[in-house]
């Protein structure tokens, strides 16, 4: 038996087919980077180098899908990553919502 250290790795290899599974995890990855980029990175930036910015969030993206496709919890991380940052997000709104009334 093959043990791994991702649950969506368990959960997406049981409920997909192995042709879908490189695009399910592509998909996944670049939709959980990209809010957690936007949640704790970003800054107003002119439109070409937002661009580049999603294209090579993009690219990376390849990269670090193939150890999602062998196991390792990138996604996992990834879904962390989110909650922890829309968690420090929405106390810092309440909190300068609170200073300013």
């Amino acid at each position: 038996m093959e043990t791994s250290f991702s649950f969506v790795y368990e959960l997406v290899i049981n409920y997909r087919d192995s042709i879908n599974v490189f695009w399910t995890f592509y998909v996944v990855n670049l939709v959980l980077a990209t809010i957690a980029y936007k949640l704790g990175f970003a800054k107003e930036l002119p439109v070409l180098k937002s661009v580049i910015v999603y294209i090579m969030l993009a690219v990376g993206m390849l990269i670090l899908n193939l150890f999602s496709i062998v196991g390792y919890p990138i996604t996992d991380s990834l879904i962390v990553i989110c909650l922890v940052l829309g968690i420090y997000r929405l106390r810092l709104h309440r909190q300068r919502k609170s200073q300013h009334a």
